[in-house]
């Protein structure tokens, strides 16, 4: 279910096909359209308000096979992100910041949440994304060099080289990256903080600053 007028026309410039639409005004729609009162509208969106329209498109496929990378990639991969919000910011950054991909690994929410869609502002649907698991991104990986965010790292991410072929792994905010994630890293980084009374950003929060150091790297282009 995508809600509201800006979400809706993002997803219709991704290339995406709604099987219907249900708006409560007069709005350019694709395909089949059913007009309904606005209280209808506003009872069945995840929001309490859909700006008087709802469309229901078909989900895509998520597997890893559906991104294709080029020469010189840089790649988000996070790790069991729980809360929505967060994956959605995550895709909303990564798409700013130049990403040819996010992947998410292990128990990652659904990116159809409601609230992923949102909080991404459409990003999900025009950013490259895949799920998968560690067993199916060996020889995925082989090519990059794969830096591994934890506070426990001695090394920062101001003085790790992120110029060449790179996957930047991001684990949730309670758990950080499982041992298994860890050892797939060329490099274990950290971001440098003022005090040590935060021992831990929010996961988000921690992907754009990553990935943006990775921009400025690269000549800050994508």
């Amino acid at each position: 279910m995508v809600e509201g007028r800006r979400l809706y026309g993002r997803a219709i410039e991704s290339g995406l096909t709604p099987i219907v639409t249900f708006v409560s005004d007069d709005f350019d729609t694709t395909g089949e359209t059913i007009s309904v009162l606005p209280d209808v509208i506003d009872k069945a969106s995840y929001r309490s308000r859909a700006e008087g329209l709802i469309g229901v498109f078909p989900q895509f496929e998520v597997d890893l096979g559906r991104i294709v990378l080029g020469s010189d990639p840089l790649v988000l991969m996070v790790e069991n992100i729980e809360k929505p919000g967060n994956l959605g910011a995550m895709l909303r950054t990564a798409v700013a910041a130049g990403t040819d991909a996010v992947v998410a690994v292990g128990g990652s929410v659904d990116p159809f949440n409601p609230n992923v869609l949102r909080s991404s502002t459409g990003a999900i649907f025009s950013m490259p994304f895949a799920m998968t698991s560690w067993e199916q991104l060996g020889p995925w990986l082989e090519a990059m060099k794969v830096v591994a965010t934890s506070p426990d790292a001695t090394s920062s991410i101001w003085e790790t080289d992120m110029s060449g072929p790179t996957a930047l792994l991001i684990g949730a905010e309670h758990e950080g990256l499982s041992e298994e994630a860890l050892s797939t890293a060329s490099v274990t980084v950290t971001i440098p903080q003022a005090t040590g009374t935060t021992d831990s950003l929010n996961a988000s929060v921690a992907a754009g600053i990553v990935l943006f150091e990775a921009v400025r790297q690269r000549g800050g282009k994508r």
